[in-house]
């Protein structure tokens, strides 16, 4: 009996040793990346991310669907404490793909789309690729939301026919890249909790306030200043089931041209006066 155990011990050690020799082997011949597309955010936004799959190995990657014998995984946690949040919903987290050996593949993510973001605060995302019982894992990246600073005045929407249903948008900024951006958000009231996605309108300079304007009909607008020429003006959809970003246009200061659309539109968005002084002129 001693030396079957013996024999026995022998097999599973050396099973066990070869399979830890083909991870690691494996691990050296498939790299997995997650490249963010900013280190901060605005709370609310849908945070984008690339992930890239390279194969060197001989093997076959494959996660084309649900039923592929490979996946690929975002996971998320709190910086501070290592919580590790669970997914929401059943949609995966990239477009469906497979790799023969020597190929590569970028995927755009949208971690905010599959995660619910309890408190403003660091977090750290990793990409994780599982193939033949195998996790590929990138390093960890982290990142930080934030509530934004509040630029402009607030706004309210109320909906004909959904008594006590209310939007409130208001504007924030932040610095990203060096360069001030501004942000729209939007949250529900009364009949409804719910918040929507923050949108980023752009680079901002804040020496014209920014405005919203509403209209009857569902259209809501922000105009605000991007340079000290030109403006953007950017037109949502909003509805009680339904807030969409329709377009943006770039407007240049009316002080300027003396376009009369463009005094139509800065007068619909809540008569934005022109900067009084030249650019160059600080005191």
């Amino acid at each position: 009996m001693k030396r079957k155990t013996t024999t026995a011990f022998t097999i599973a050690t050396a099973f066990g040793l070869s399979f830890g020799a083909f991870a690691v082997a494996l691990q050296s011949e498939i790299t997995v990346r997650l490249d963010l597309s900013n280190e901060m955010f605005v709370e609310g936004e849908r945070i984008r991310a690339v992930v890239d799959v390279a194969n060197a190995s001989a093997d076959v990657i494959d996660c084309r669907g649900p039923n592929s014998p490979d996946k690929m995984l975002i996971e998320l946690f709190r910086a501070h404490d290592q919580h590790r949040y669970d997914k929401i919903g059943n949609k995966p987290f990239v477009a469906g793909f497979g790799l023969l050996s020597g190929e590569g593949q970028r995927l755009e993510t949208f971690i905010g789309d599959h995660f619910l973001f309890d408190e403003c605060t660091r977090y750290m995302a990793r990409a994780v690729l599982v193939h033949v019982g195998v996790r590929f894992e990138s390093s960890l990246k982290s990142f930080d939301v934030n509530p934004g600073l509040n630029c402009g005045k607030p706004a309210m929407q109320m909906f004909a026919g959904h008594e006590g249903l209310q939007r409130h948008f208001e504007l924030v900024h932040i610095g990203r890249n060096r360069v001030e951006h501004i942000f729209l958000k939007a949250r529900d009231s009364g009949t409804s909790t719910r918040r929507w996605r923050t949108t980023d309108l752009g680079p901002v300079i804040r020496v014209t306030e920014p405005k919203i304007s509403i209209r009857a009909t569902g259209e809501v607008m922000v105009l605000h200043r991007a340079t000290m020429d030109q403006f953007l003006y950017s037109e949502f959809w909003s509805l009680p089931d339904e807030l969409e970003f329709q377009s943006r246009e770039v407007l240049s200061d009316p002080e300027v041209v003396g376009s009369e659309r463009m005094r139509e539109l800065y007068k619909e968005a809540g008569g934005l006066e022109p900067v009084k002084k030249a650019w160059w002129k600080f005191w």
